[in-house]
């Protein structure tokens, strides 16, 4: 059982920079592909980004160029680095583990409880 914690949202501006982290324990976190997912108000949960268990990255087309995922499996951590930061980026962000990189958020097994990250113009 793979447990997941996130942190690092809160309150930004428009065009600024937020790193969320999503620490995992219970498991082999390095055999685990890492997923970000975001879900704002009144809308469905969408795909961020993903890496996979040797290091492949995915992001969607819509935070390219803008959002950086990576992990550090030393200490069990992935991460999302935010920058250019726009109200339409505010969300509840939630970290996801499977055995396999996908876009696709059925695919996983393990979430976390999200954090909040709000953008003002």
């Amino acid at each position: 059982q793979v447990q997941l914690v996130e942190s690092g949202g809160g309150l930004v501006q428009a065009g600024g920079s937020l790193r969320l982290s999503c620490a995992a324990s219970g498991g082999t976190f390095s055999s685990y592909a890492m997923g970000w997912f975001r879900q704002a108000p009144g809308k469905e949960r969408e795909f961020v980004a993903v890496i996979g268990r040797t290091g492949s990255t995915s992001h969607a087309d819509s935070v390219k160029g803008q959002f950086i995922i990576s992990r550090d499996n030393a200490k069990n951590t992935v991460y999302l680095q935010m920058n250019s930061l726009k109200p339409e980026d505010t969300a509840v962000y939630y970290c996801a583990a499977d055995r396999y990189a996908s876009r696709w958020q059925y695919e996983y097994d393990y979430w976390g409880q999200g954090t909040q990250v709000t953008v003002s113009s």
